[in-house]
């Protein structure tokens, strides 16, 4: 297992829709476990392929405290929504940023395993809204494009200050929440 790049808004590679996965082979159990070992490492609680790099529709999500519940989504379609949920969200594609999202409060999800077995099942709260979240990265969506644009530009400006200032070894103003406080998908 390796740990993989996220990669951070505004990165253009994270606009491109996701193609279908049509081989479930080794390579692919690989990007899996990877896409695992980076979630946990970052910390989080869903990842997209899209955010490191691969462009194809696989979800992985484990929001379990314990980190013994690894869910893996591959080609999902929502059947069903159902009710509303706003929920505060941040994203490992976005990282330190956190706001208020509106999502169908529960889902029925068609998809497969990492095994090519096809699934129906019904999420409901957080994991409807990861899976949700997670989904959008799979069309090329950010969390970010639900807020509006004077926000989205005010994030957009202090992720280059961030990533200029760890660049060049200077300390980012602002620890953000201590570890556990919020998770990002």
């Amino acid at each position: 297992m390796a740990l993989r790049t996220i990669l951070e808004y505004p990165d253009p590679r994270l606009r491109t829709r996701a193609q279908p996965v049509t081989r479930f082979d080794a390579a692919l159990g690989t990007l899996i476990d990877d896409m695992f070992e980076t979630m946990y490492g970052a910390p989080g609680i869903g990842l997209a392929a899209t955010q490191v790099d691969v462009h194809q529709r696989l979800i992985v999500i484990d929001i379990s405290p314990e980190r013994n519940q690894p869910l893996t989504i591959i080609n999902p379609q929502i059947l069903t929504r159902e009710g509303e949920a706003s929920t505060e969200e941040g994203c490992l594609s976005v990282p330190g940023i956190f706001d208020e999202v509106k999502r169908a409060a529960k889902i029925r999800l068609r998809a497969q395993d990492r095994d090519g077995n096809l699934f129906e099942r019904d999420f409901e709260d957080i994991l409807a809204v990861c899976i949700q979240h997670e989904m959008d990265h799979l069309e090329g969506k950010l969390f970010v494009d639900y807020l509006s644009d004077l926000k989205r530009e005010r994030i957009r400006k202090k992720l280059e200050k961030e990533r200029k200032e760890r660049a060049t070894g200077a300390t980012a103003t602002g620890a953000g929440p201590p570890a556990g406080a919020r998770r990002a998908y």
